[in-house]
């Protein structure tokens, strides 16, 4: 296997970091397929106003590529956007992109150990290795709330926000109170003429520490790069310790929550009695805690509702919530948030022996050795896989570290002539250790996204992000070559 042939499906960090790495190592044959006509994933899908990201700029970019123009310190969409075409230009991948190619199938063939990729329009690509670069929090789901889809006005997802309609004097309800929510409110909150929030579970919200970097700022870090070294591991650092407060120190954790309600009771104060509706009851960490310096100032607005009721059903004319009433809206927009534990749907993906991931291996809940490797799926590695979701960090800093372990694998392969399968011992014992970790931590403790309807968490790593880094490097002895039919 001198030149192996390489899909990748998506082209979000996840998919640009995986093919650059595999073209460092000399592994120039590689097509990165795309459903849509650019790159980006989620910075692409999610252009509703105020969109932006919740992790510093500095850290939230690759260590390879570090940025000293970023406009802001948590930088808005169209900058992130921005940057990925950046990365995908300068390290050659444009050649390798492949857009309006959505995967509907991945087949394992047990004769030659090769993957057949079926496309939506009916082409089939035959490759050595695939790699699934999805993501965790791409595709959008609405609430099961009956009569959802008899609304008569417009209706859509955060995540597809629709700006033909204009909000403009619009009488607006919002049903959700997560991480997109808290951007989007307050940025159409002084333009609707009316807006009810719907909040099932209250976010816990921390300060935001944002900054407009002036242009002065970016001559510093384009000079001394070592300031924005500084400015990557001072936030590194802080990003991580909401992450040592989950996993290690209840002390750091119970800090974390003065501090959040001292924040939150002082942008409260406007509106009588709303910090009582905000204020959560979970322990802090079970959901993401959010940072905002906006979002409970626009719920003290005159023209802001914020409803705790739950709601009854939607009827053509609003939302109508348990004790009768009925919200009139003549837009409705949902921030529900994405399929997160559903992980590489709606792919089809067959293995050894004609295997269905989803129906046989994963029929109770993904799994997969340091998120990457599935027995019985040899050549199929995936990244932001099961488990490597970061309570407090940044995805990227896990990417950079699953890429490595990519590379590797695929040298490896090279050197076996050989498709590689890992030990299902190996990824056995390895999930048993998270489960038990993530089973009693504090991400158990309330429902969210993290979590199945049973309870098993498959997004969350239990531990560091430094210490994912350590333990994902790839070792020989953890696989297996196959056996060709």
């Amino acid at each position: 296997m001198a030149s192996p042939s390489i899909a990748i499906i998506g082209s979000g960090f996840g998919g640009l970091a995986a093919a650059i790495e595999l073209k460092k190592r000399g592994h120039d044959d590689l097509v990165i397929l795309e459903k849509a006509d650019d790159v980006g994933g989620v910075w692409r899908e999610n252009t509703y106003p105020g969109a932006a990201c919740d992790v510093p700029s500095p850290f939230y970019s690759y260590s390879f590529e570090p940025n000293p123009r970023w406009p802001h310190r948590f930088s808005r969409q169209p900058a992130i956007l921005d940057y990925i075409r950046h990365v995908a230009a300068k390290y050659d991948l444009e050649r390798h992109l492949r857009f309006g190619s959505e995967v509907t199938s991945a087949t394992y063939d047990d004769a030659t150990g090769r993957w057949t990729v079926a496309l939506a329009g009916g082409e089939t690509l035959t490759v050595d290795v695939v790699v699934s670069a999805v993501g965790q929090l791409s595709r959008p789901v609405l609430a099961d709330i009956p009569g959802r889809d008899s609304f008569a006005g417009p209706s859509f997802h955060s995540a597809t926000w629709d700006h033909d309609v204009d909000l403009a004097g619009k009488r607006v309800a919002v049903i959700g109170t997560g991480a997109s929510a808290i951007q989007f409110v307050p940025a159409i909150q002084p333009v609707v003429g009316q807006m009810t929030v719907f909040q099932r579970t209250a976010p816990y919200l921390l300060p935001r520490a944002d900054q407009k970097f002036s242009e002065r700022h970016h001559k510093v870090f384009e000079k001394l790069p070592v300031t924005e070294l500084a400015e990557r591991g001072t936030w590194y650092g802080v990003v991580e310790s909401l992450s040592i407060a989950w996993v290690y120190a209840k002390p750091l954790a119970a800090f974390l929550r003065a501090v959040s309600k001292a924040h939150m009771r002082r942008q409260a104060k406007a509106k009588p009695g709303l910090f009582d509706k905000v204020w959560p009851t979970y322990p802090i960490g079970c959901k993401r805690v959010l940072f905002s310096n906006d979002y409970l100032p626009a719920l003290a607005q005159p023209n802001v509702d914020l409803e705790t009721a739950r709601i009854r059903e939607i009827t053509p004319a609003g939302v109508v919530t348990e004790d009768g009433t009925l919200h009139e809206a003549d837009v409705l927009v949902w921030g529900t948030g994405f399929a997160a534990t559903e992980f590489l749907a709606p792919m089809t993906v067959t293995g050894v022996g004609g295997r269905s991931l989803h129906d046989d291996a994963w029929k109770d809940g993904a799994h997969a050795y340091y998120g990457m490797s599935v027995p019985g799926f040899p050549g199929l590695q995936m990244l932001y896989g099961p488990n490597t979701n970061t309570g407090g960090g940044s995805v990227i800093y896990f990417l950079e570290a699953q890429a490595k372990h990519l590379g590797a694998y695929v040298d490896a392969m090279v050197a076996a002539g050989r498709p590689l399968d890992v030990k299902p011992e190996v990824e056995a014992a390895y999930d048993a250790e998270v489960q038990a970790e993530l089973t009693g931590s504090v991400w158990s403790a309330c429902h969210s996204w993290y979590r199945q309807a049973d309870g098993r968490i498959t997004t969350n790593w239990p531990w560091l992000g430094v210490q994912y880094r350590a333990r994902v490097k790839f070792d020989a002895e953890d696989y297996a070559p196959v056996a060709l039919a």
